[in-house]
């Protein structure tokens, strides 16, 4: 069972093979939302409940299997996170793109009060910065969409 917690905590092991995983699986978490995730509310709602649930669980059974926290080989939190970023927005390359960069430049700065929210401890230390980070870039492409 230790290997399917590990294989979804890491996004299918990509946090343990790739330089920079939090960015490839943001990136990959992009391609798979353009290509495959219907946009529908109800469909969309449910994933993104049981995605974050799944996360929180798995992403602390991940750390404590590490030993460290928040290790960067979990990426479930960047995937979860950009599914937020992008929810119930209409689904076009380039709000996905714009989404992406606001999302990774939000999250890799650690703007204020995303450095504050990694104080809490196991998945859901681990999950809520990328779900605040996903919050605030859907809210900034709401308001791009808008203008």
């Amino acid at each position: 069972m230790q290997w399917l917690i590990k294989f979804i905590a890491t996004g299918f092991y990509i946090g343990e093979k790739v330089p920079a995983p939090g960015t490839v699986a943001s990136v990959l978490a992009a391609a798979f939302f353009y290509i495959f995730l219907p946009v529908e509310p109800a469909f969309y709602w449910t994933m993104l409940v049981l995605l974050t649930f799944i996360g929180v669980i798995t992403a602390g059974k991940t750390e404590s299997l590490k030993g460290k926290i928040d290790p960067p080989e979990i990426v479930i939190d960047e995937i979860v996170g950009f599914f937020i970023a992008m929810a119930f927005l209409p689904k076009k390359l380039e709000y996905i793109l714009i989404g992406l960069v606001i999302f990774r430049f939000l999250y890799i700065l650690k703007v204020y009060p995303i450095n504050k929210l990694q104080v809490v401890a196991g998945g859901l230390g681990i999950m809520l910065d990328d779900i605040y980070a996903g919050i605030v870039t859907n809210l900034i492409l709401r308001i791009i969409i808008h203008l």
